[in-house]
């Protein structure tokens, strides 16, 4: 993990397109700006986790209802 120190109104960039910069530092949280390309997706980590198992789930269901009937 590579760790930056920044201030605020200081930026960060990702390769050539994303931008991260830190719009204010209060306490115990930092509010950062996101500038990044419309294809690419940006999310809190507990919603991208939250998006994967729903994925999953429904990639799960999907199997099964691919699957033919068991005759009993």
């Amino acid at each position: 993990m590579l760790v930056l120190t920044r201030r605020a109104n200081q930026s960060i960039v990702i390769g050539k397109d994303i931008v991260i910069t830190i719009l204010d530092v209060h306490r115990d949280q930092v509010r950062i700006g996101i500038s990044a390309p419309r294809e690419v997706d940006v999310h809190r980590q507990e919603v991208f986790e939250a998006l994967q198992k729903a994925n999953r789930e429904a990639a799960l269901a999907t199997d099964e209802l691919l699957e033919p009937p068991k005759n009993s």
